[in-house]
């Protein structure tokens, strides 16, 4: 039995989650491209983030408000009058969502259940993240001697966290890799 019939399993998860990770890759990456302007525009994703972290914020009973940044493509948070945070592409959450698919899509089974996990799962993690930078915009202006905690290691942690939890329960319940049949 040569390499690739014993380890097909392995080999065929590292292509699919490899050539799915590629492709979404690539054409998130066009679709970023069509905002390298002069104008430090703010991608249209970015842009649904903010406002709804500025919504959350609001909701819980303080006062925030964005704008566009106008020295690099990004939205200025504010809190009760003060800038709090810069909101960039990175924090919208979109390329966690590119990894968590990747890796859905490498332990595939039907194409329903498949698609409706990953659109259950890129919800999930879209909800969670916006919540994330809204609570973090509180936190920068209630406890700015934290910011490095929490920004760097605390909402990380609980983002990934998430996924995490996401991809476990995909493998071990809900895809056909995690049945086991009784001998």
């Amino acid at each position: 039995m040569n390499v690739w019939q014993k380890n097909r399993p392995f080999f065929l998860f590292l292509i699919k989650f490899g050539l799915s990770y590629f492709v979404l890759s690539v054409i998130y990456s066009l679709y970023l491209n069509q905002y390298n302007g002069d104008a430090f525009e703010t991608d249209s994703m970015t842009k649904l983030v903010a406002e709804q972290a500025r919504d959350i914020v609001n909701f819980m009973g303080d006062k925030s408000f964005i704008k566009p940044n106008d020295k690099e493509a990004s939205y200025v948070f504010y809190v009760n009058n003060d800038s709090v945070a810069r909101i960039v592409e990175g924090c919208n959450a979109v390329s966690v969502m590119i990894l968590f698919v990747a890796f859905i899509i490498a332990f595939s089974t039907t194409f329903k259940r498949t698609s409706l996990y990953i659109l259950a799962g890129i919800l999930i993690i879209h909800v969670l993240n916006v919540i994330r930078i809204g609570l973090l915009g509180l936190g920068f202006y209630y406890y700015p001697e934290y910011e490095e905690l929490m920004h760097d290691i605390l909402f990380p942690l609980f983002i990934y966290g998430v996924v995490f939890s996401l991809w476990v329960l995909w493998v071990m319940k809900l895809s056909k890799n995690g049945k086991t049949s009784k001998a």
